[in-house]
């Protein structure tokens, strides 16, 4: 459908501006502050935050992408509360690259508890954002194309619900155990992207 191509197009620009904020966060040591190779190799090396920081959440919005795309696959047509949950999903993709710009800076210091807190939080909202937006695809109408398997939509909306009940754990847990909530939140986009492959795997062996 037209329209529909329409506002994934726009997404798809919003999603491509989100991922190269994030790597504005990399920055190359200064010249001044280089006086020697392994001096380059050092400040390379001290930027290990902003590698992590960037990895991080470019897993993320991958995902969110993938699965954002996927979900256009299955529609036929829209709605204007559609969209604006569409929309608030996209803001919490333009969201993304200050958690991560905040995660980044503190990350070794002292005062990283809060900035993994936070990080987790942004997460939280993003999580809100998918349920939204799911919740959308039959309410108050129903989006998707008769001949879409309603248990494959089923699976996804269970998978986004669970994805917000951990990303709210990892908050509070970040405030005691800030280095478990940032391996749950790796091990979750290695878990979505898993879950994402096997999915179309599956929706293959029944087509076939």
């Amino acid at each position: 459908m037209k329209e529909n191509a329409r506002i994934e197009a726009f997404s798809d620009g919003v999603f491509a501006i989100a991922i190269t904020l994030l790597v504005l966060e990399l920055k190359v040591p200064p010249v001044e502050s280089v006086h020697s190779i392994s001096d380059l190799w050092n400040g390379l090396y001290h930027l290990w935050p902003s590698y992590f920081a960037f990895t991080l959440s470019f897993g993320i919005l991958l995902v969110s992408w993938v699965n954002h795309h996927y979900l256009f696959n299955t529609l036929y047509k829209s709605s204007r509360p559609f969209l604006y949950a569409n929309g608030f999903l996209l803001f919490t993709i333009t969201f993304m690259p200050f958690p991560t710009a905040l995660l980044a800076q503190y990350i070794s210091t002292d005062y990283a508890k809060p900035a993994i807190a936070f990080y987790c939080f942004g997460g939280v909202v993003n999580s809100i954002g998918w349920n939204l937006l799911l919740h959308t695809l039959e309410k108050p109408e129903k989006l998707i194309r008769t001949e879409i398997n309603i248990r494959i939509v089923s699976k996804i909306k269970r998978s986004t619900q669970y994805g917000f009940v951990i990303y709210s754990l990892a908050t509070v847990l970040a405030f005691w155990f800030p280095i478990l909530a940032l391996i749950i939140n790796l091990l979750l986009w290695i878990v979505w992207i898993t879950l994402s492959i096997t999915e179309k795997e599956n929706e293959l062996k029944q087509a076939g």
